[in-house]
């Protein structure tokens, strides 16, 4: 397995019409020189192989390196062959704030995604999970706008330090939480939020939903 030029240029001869480097060169909307310079530093650009992995359908770790399957299909095809089991996650449409708050609250599903069973299985039960979105920038860099996070509502005591998904009145939140004596305190990674403190009547209006146990994220 390489990550070289020509072992790059070997693998996208073989799942795609490229046959040469200047069908390469058009393909990638950049001159012959530009071609001609990684093949003598034999290293490949990381914009060449994502833009040729979405144009041609291919596993970019598989392009650049010779990891994996070419195509993501193949990859799923041999996990069923292996036997492997699925199960469906409902994403739902609650969106998960790390910000200000989210007032879309509706648990209504929005549709499944499709997780293996051992996976799950070892980070608990998937009856209780749910995926939710994210906005808002509070927890960046750990978490972003827009991703999609897995949340299980049957973690919901408390590990200082974890972050949680977090009901405040008609609010919720995505934090790393802390609990102190009297006080439940929602913590940002991001250092221009500061921390809330919740304490007395406050806490009877607060629910911790669940804990996030892993995120996905889609490059724009």
């Amino acid at each position: 397995m390489s990550n070289g030029f020509e072992e790059f240029f070997t693998r996208l001869c073989s799942e795609t019409e490229i046959r040469n480097q200047s069908q390469l060169s058009r393909e990638l909307d950049v001159g012959r020189a530009a071609v001609s310079l990684a093949k003598r530093k034999d290293s490949v650009p990381a914009r060449w192989i994502l833009d040729l992995a979405a144009r041609f359908g291919l596993n970019p770790l598989w392009l650049e390196k010779g990891i994996g399957f070419p195509r993501p299909e193949a990859a799923i095809s041999a996990a069923h062959e292996e036997g492997a089991s699925y199960e469906e996650i409902p994403k739902v449409r609650a969106r998960l704030c790390a910000g200000g708050g989210s007032f879309e609250t509706g648990g209504l599903v929005e549709g499944y995604y499709s997780f293996r069973s051992d996976w799950l299985k070892t980070r608990g039960s998937s009856a209780n999970m749910v995926l939710m979105e994210v906005i808002g920038n509070s927890m960046e860099p750990e978490i972003k706008e827009g991703d999609m996070v897995l949340i299980d509502q049957s973690r919901s005591d408390v590990l200082s330090g974890g972050i949680y998904a977090v009901g405040v009145e008609d609010t919720v939140m995505v934090k790393r939480v802390e609990r102190l004596p009297g006080t439940l305190v929602l913590r940002s990674d991001n250092k221009d939020y500061t921390p809330i403190h919740l304490s007395g009547d406050e806490l009877d209006n607060v629910r911790v939903i669940g804990q996030v146990l892993w995120a996905s994220r889609e490059y724009r």
